[in-house]
């Protein structure tokens, strides 16, 4: 896999899966039959990340699928705070020792702060939707953005109000969008990615891009090669 013509890597970052989530009727493997279906038609998804609700299990490992569908599969996960669901990549044991992961409110600053401080990174999840994301809580409590770089503007599982309320929230405090499906079954893996500008097939790559800020979220209706586009 490579950038595409206009020199971007698509990645979901959010996704669920019968493996960990029990709301979700997707699997992993389905999702990346998916994705090499889409392909087919035109569309760049080079890859999605695992957020599994409140749980992370180090040893999960999907290296063999990955490989067999040429689709890059990473891990992170999706907690509750405080001020709504977070996800977060590239969780060490360090990370994972000092919190329960089960909890449904856990102290977002201390999330954000120990994810990086232990090689991770942290976003607001669907940052536009009531009590689960972060744009209800400044707006309504007063809540600061003090030490949040990235929200999830653009998910495939809110309204386009509600993704229209975390892109204002954004612009207002200057903080950088991924885009992510949400996925909890197979038809929407790939809905909403975020473009990045160099390769991502690690969660070292993935921490190392969030940090530069230099990606943008964007629909899977987007990546469509020009050409294939036009003989639609």
């Amino acid at each position: 896999m490579t950038l595409d013509a206009n020199g971007y890597w698509y990645m979901d970052l959010h996704s669920h899966s019968t493996d960990a989530s029990d709301d979700a009727g997707g699997t992993v493997e389905g999702y990346a039959k998916w994705i090499v279906a889409r392909r087919k038609k035109g569309f760049h998804i080079d890859g999605f990340v695992l957020t599994e609700h409140r749980q992370f299990d180090p040893d999960a490992d999907y290296t063999a699928l990955s490989e067999q569908y040429g689709v890059t599969i990473l891990r992170g996960a999706e907690l509750e705070t405080d001020i709504g669901h977070v996800l977060v990549y590239n969780l060490s044991p360090e990370f994972t020792r000092g919190f329960d992961l089960a909890s449904v409110s856990l102290d977002h600053k201390e999330v954000f702060k120990r994810a990086r401080e232990t090689g991770g990174f942290a976003v607001a999840a669907h940052a536009g939707r009531p009590r689960i994301g972060l744009a209800e809580h400044v707006h309504g409590r007063g809540v600061t953005t003090d030490g949040i770089e990235a929200i999830e503007q653009l998910n495939g599982g809110s309204n386009d109000e509600e993704n229209g309320r975390a892109q204002e929230l954004a612009e207002q405090f200057g903080l950088h969008r991924v885009g992510g499906s949400d996925a909890h079954f197979v038809s929407a893996i790939g809905r909403c990615l975020t473009a990045f500008r160099r390769p991502i097939t690690s969660l070292e790559d993935l921490v190392q891009e969030l940090a530069t800020g230099e990606y943008h979220p964007v629909t899977v209706e987007q990546t469509l090669d020009a050409a294939t586009e036009g003989a639609r």
